[in-house]
């Protein structure tokens, strides 16, 4: 078995098969080299200019624990393996940033990876005895062995909050993966938690919880997110879908590069704006005690984001591209399916940690509701989104700039 070993800034040292390393050379898994882990994060976060590439070679690393923990085959082993490295091959520029314009404009996720797999691709994944079709379906969450890379404690999710703590500098994302994955269990109805594992997995629960509104969810992130979705709308109107297609399948720089030369100069005027780093500002930025939640349980499109920001312009006297709408669906209750064996009996994860309930009620409490503007308007966007999206106005408006 021929192995080469790579150093990760997470993980240490992680050792790739032959398969696995033609998997890697793969261009598309090179691709992932230029697009950023965090999209827009590093307007906040300096260091936060890590790839999906680093982070597909450690979910990989983790899948690979797993397999060993679970003892698989050697077939489900390397179908795991690979699947792991490659299930985020199907994500467009700017990582998340670009998904909404991706269901808008192709019907599809980033998970939906088969229009990605390429022949070299397919040609290596055949050689390895792994079928292109299985693996997608793992990636997909359609396959029995799915949960290893989306479950509840999955590998994906582990690398992530890992290297995302690491190059942000925050300090909630720290996450004992090799101990959580040690007292994993699997059965054939399912995977069960040694009583043993709980606190580490309660530590990945306060992780995931923290790192929101720091990292995934702070305001500035969320601000150029909706710039850029606004700049590919304006550049993207009028092509065909084709050319939608390549122009979403750039890394980040070819990205920027086509909205900065856009003939649309309402792409062109926000692209220099985010190279720049003049961003929007807050107008409103309103927690779920401010609305009607039913209204806005499952967030909105970016078609109704747009509607909306017409509306709201129209009111203030203002153009509909110096408003943005951001309105994300708000949290789902946690509510894990993994089982905790102790020494007498097999329970719910739910008996065993009522953080869980507290930890529900925090993301809730983290839900926000931006309108960003350009600086000069902020106070008349401010007025007239609450008029139209009846908002109820804050106390003390000030403290959030």
């Amino acid at each position: 078995m021929n192995a080469k070993i790579i150093k990760d800034p997470v993980h240490g040292y992680i050792e790739m098969e032959d398969y696995a390393l033609r998997l890697l050379d793969s261009p598309v898994l090179q691709r992932l080299r230029y697009v950023r882990q965090l999209g827009f994060s590093f307007l906040v976060y300096p260091g936060a200019n890590h790839t999906r590439f680093e982070h597909s070679l450690g979910t990989m690393f983790l899948a690979d624990v797993a397999c060993r923990r679970f003892q698989l085959p050697e077939d489900e082993h390397r179908l795991v393996v690979s699947a792991a490295l490659l299930h985020d091959i199907g994500h467009g520029p700017y990582s998340h940033a670009s998904e909404p314009l991706m269901e808008q404009y192709l019907h599809r996720t980033h998970d939906e990876i088969r229009p990605v797999i390429d022949t070299t691709t397919a040609g290596v994944l055949a050689e390895a005895g792994v079928d292109p079709e299985t693996l997608s379906q793992v990636v997909e969450g359609k396959h029995p062995l799915s949960g290893i890379i989306h479950g509840d404690f999955d590998v994906d999710r582990m690398d992530y909050l890992l290297r995302d703590a690491y190059y942000t500098g925050a300090p909630y994302g720290t996450v004992d993966a090799q101990r959580l994955i040690r007292h994993l269990i699997r059965y054939p109805d399912g995977t069960v938690l040694d009583e043993n594992g709980v606190n580490a997995a309660e530590s990945l629960l306060i992780a995931r919880t923290l790192m929101r509104p720091t990292v995934y969810y702070h305001h500035v992130s969320r601000i150029g997110e909706s710039m850029f979705q606004l700049a590919a709308l304006e550049h993207c109107a009028g092509m065909g879908e084709e050319e939608i297609q390549q122009f979403l399948r750039f890394d980040d720089a070819g990205c920027m590069h086509s909205l900065r030369t856009s003939e649309n100069p309402v792409s062109r005027g926000i692209a220099l704006r985010l190279y720049e780093r003049r961003l929007y500002k807050r107008a409103v930025y309103a927690g779920s005690d401010q609305i009607n939640p039913a209204t806005w349980q499952e967030g909105i499109t970016l078609e109704k984001s747009r509607d909306l920001a017409a509306q709201i312009a129209e009111k203030a006297g203002i153009r509909a591209e110096e408003v943005l709408v951001d309105i994300p669906p708000i949290p789902r209750e946690m509510s894990l399916g993994v089982r905790v064996q102790s020494r007498n009996a097999v329970t719910s994860f739910e008996e065993l940690s009522p953080r869980i309930r507290t930890l529900n009620m925090t993301r809730r409490e983290q839900w926000r509701l931006g309108i960003y503007t350009v600086p000069e308007h902020r106070d008349a966007v401010g007025d007239a989104a609450c008029e139209i999206l009846h908002i109820k106005k804050p106390t003390r408006q000030d403290t959030l700039f």
